[in-house]
């Protein structure tokens, strides 16, 4: 690296030494012809300093891998030198034989000279150039305040003027509100099935000090609009910070794109450089960039709400922390000069202090906790929403009902929570059946009639959405043998799995076959496997005698060891014959001494249960602490051996289940 413009100064005097004028033929008689040559390779970069100056000589030269060969000794690796520059071709690596030196040279003259020529007529070029944009800079300027003077009549046409009375007729235009709109809740006392997250959130938001949230639950359970009434409820409390006019800024996290240029970035903001962005044209043409503010700063003081937060870039969410963290955003842009005076005020603001972000973040998603960005976790409480019970689809379809003005025929809101388990699907489904029976009423020449919604509207709704039951295993009051219901989680939704079992005598002593449909997965054989250890242990049996074949109907997965006690029991079934009540679900992992150990998912198991109509759950009594102290609905049931849980499950003489 060259320390000063100096020291290239005297590296290039020392390359071009002796290259002075002088008398040409006294010179050519007392030089050699490697001294000739030397001095010619002198003068030549001597004309290429004069081209470029010294300081792009030597840049040029660093790029293209030359400045090794001019500070050279030799002669040829300095015409090397001249050729990467003169050809801008930093690939030629042969040094050129010094027989070949004189015509090289010469090709060299000719190429410096039509540089030297071209660069003169573009200085020349040049010059007139700024002469003749200084002569008509005051021109230009009249010019345009002239212009300005005629635009204040404005740019109105009569195509344009026609364009307005366009949108301002269709303005005039409605189709009122949206079933959505109209079915939403508008208190949180409206909002059904969710008292405990309700609670939860508003501890954590409606307080002096409220704190970023994730919603876990699943989709269609009042997430959004809990977190909009909380806010609003906030509002009203006087030891919140939240003014009266705190925003509720909503965004969908799946819709949240950027470009990690920073050009655009809809959520923490953006520049837009004079160039390239387009920045406003008043900005452009005295070359100032515009910092755009993002949804951050539109929510400062109130509550950002990302949906499906889940589903965001990682990058961005990283941006995002740091935002959170700083409650400010910067913005950058090599365009900015701090001492430019066309600089207006509030860019210079933004420039130098930031965007003010100081916000409440709500972020819903559907995803497990696992799933989501763990440092945006350690920054939030969590609040998980509760899948929504029969019970709670059959009210919120009769608000719903009330609210359109329509009257439900009996048992229609046990139909519509038969197919769904989504507050929102089950209000579209009442408010499809509505909209046909205002259709058949129209045929029908009753129109002004009240409208009745009836079973067979709702099925024919259902019908043609292709919808299915939600729930196809329930609970029965007759007994059976080797048929048991387990319990599983798929998302934040528990479910009944039915395990069925046979088992008959090997047809050779200690060649019996012990198996399981692959489809369950790996964790649901060494589930049985376990299993069959402990029918060993507790009953002395040696399944080797036996032909035993256990299945998970419908050929679900099961993604963990908590289904190891109902294949053990509906073994046990097979074998000795004894009748399982069907109105009991268990879940548990079995151990191979006969011990029941703790599962996750308790709450969602419990409410898959109910869903199913089950009269009892039986669960690890290590999950205890794991259950609501009130579980309406359904008997809870502890058991912390196998031998304990067989007295629960299992039928009493004459069918009664045992207690």
């Amino acid at each position: 690296m060259w320390a000063s413009a100096a020291m290239m100064k005297e590296f290039l005097d020392k390359l071009m030494r002796g290259a002075q004028p002088e008398d040409a033929e006294a010179l050519n008689q007392r030089l050699s012809a490697e001294e000739r040559q030397a001095r010619q390779v002198g003068a030549l970069f001597n004309v290429l300093m004069g081209v470029w100056g010294p300081e792009r000589l030597v840049v040029k030269a660093g790029k293209l891998d030359a400045l090794g060969l001019m500070k050279s000794e030799k002669v040829e690796e300095q015409v090397l030198a001249l050729q990467r520059l003169v050809y801008e071709d930093p690939t030629l690596d042969t040094v050129p034989d010094p027989r070949e030196l004189p015509e090289i040279l010469d090709q060299l003259e000719d190429a410096v000279a039509d540089l030297a020529a071209r660069r003169t007529v573009e200085d020349r070029i040049e010059r007139k150039i700024q002469t003749r944009m200084q002569e008509r800079q005051d021109d230009y300027y009249r010019e345009i305040k002239q212009q300005v003077l005629k635009e204040e009549a404005g740019p109105e046409t009569s195509s344009t003027m026609k364009r307005l009375e366009w949108l301002e007729s269709l303005e005039k235009k409605s189709l009122h509100r949206s079933a959505a709109e109209l079915l939403r809740p508008r208190a949180l006392e409206e909002v059904v099935g969710q008292d405990r997250a309700i609670q939860a959130l508003l501890a954590k938001v409606a307080s002096p000090f409220p704190q970023h949230v994730i919603l876990y639950g699943p989709p269609g359970v009042g997430k959004t609009t809990v977190a909009r009434l909380v806010l609003e409820k906030a509002k009203t409390m006087p030891h919140t910070p939240f003014a009266e006019d705190a925003p509720f800024v909503e965004v969908d996290g799946t819709t949240l794109r950027w470009d990690p240029r920073e050009v655009t970035n809809p959520l923490l903001g953006s520049v837009h450089d004079p160039i390239y962005q387009g920045a406003r044209r008043d900005l452009a043409e005295s070359g100032v960039p515009e910092p755009r503010t993002g949804l951050v700063t539109d929510a400062h003081g109130g509550v950002l709400f990302i949906d499906e937060i889940g589903e965001m870039d990682p990058l961005l969410q990283t941006k995002l922390l740091k935002v959170l963290e700083d409650k400010r955003v910067t913005f950058e842009s090599s365009y900015y000069d701090e001492n430019d005076p066309n600089v207006p005020k509030y860019i210079k603001k933004l420039f130098e202090e930031g965007a003010p972000a100081d916000f409440v973040l709500i972020g819903a998603t559907t995803r497990d906790p696992e799933d989501i960005n763990p440092a945006l976790r350690s920054r939030c409480a969590e609040v998980f929403f509760e899948p929504l019970t029969p019970e709670d689809i059959a009210l919120i379809v009769r608000q719903a009902a009330e609210r359109i003005g329509a009257h439900l025929a009996a048992g229609v809101e046990a139909i519509i929570a038969d197919y769904t388990i989504e507050g929102r699907k089950a209000v579209g489904i009442l408010a499809d059946a509505y909209g046909l029976a205002l259709y058949r009423a129209a045929e029908a020449g009753k129109e002004n009639e009240p409208i009745t919604i009836t079973q067979e509207l709702v099925y024919e709704v259902i019908q043609s959405s292709r919808l299915s039951p939600y729930v196809t295993r329930k609970a029965s009051p007759t007994a059976e043998v080797g048929r048991i219901f387990g319990l599983g989680v798929l998302g934040f939704v528990g479910s009944v799995l039915e395990i069925e079992a046979v088992a008959f005598p090997a047809r050779e002593p200690g060649k019996g076959v012990l198996r399981i449909n692959d489809t369950a997965g790996s964790m649901t054989k060494d589930s049985l496997f376990n299993a069959a250890a402990v029918v060993r242990r507790v009953t002395g049996e040696d399944l080797s005698n036996w032909d035993v074949h256990v299945n998970v109907i419908g050929g679900g997965r099961i993604d963990g060891p908590s289904a190891g006690t109902a294949i053990y029991l509906a073994m046990i079934s097979a074998m000795q014959g004894r009748p399982i009540r069907q109105d009991v679900a268990i879940t548990g992992e079995v151990s191979i001494r006969g011990g029941i150990r703790a599962v996750g998912g308790i709450y969602e198991k419990i409410y898959g249960a109910k869903q199913a109509g089950m009269a009892r759950v039986v669960l690890p009594e290590e999950n205890r602490k794991d259950v609501p102290q009130q579980v309406p609905g359904i008997e809870v049931c502890f058991a912390s051996t196998i031998e304990e849980a067989m007295r629960l499950v299992m039928a009493a003489p004459g069918g009664e289940g045992a207690s």
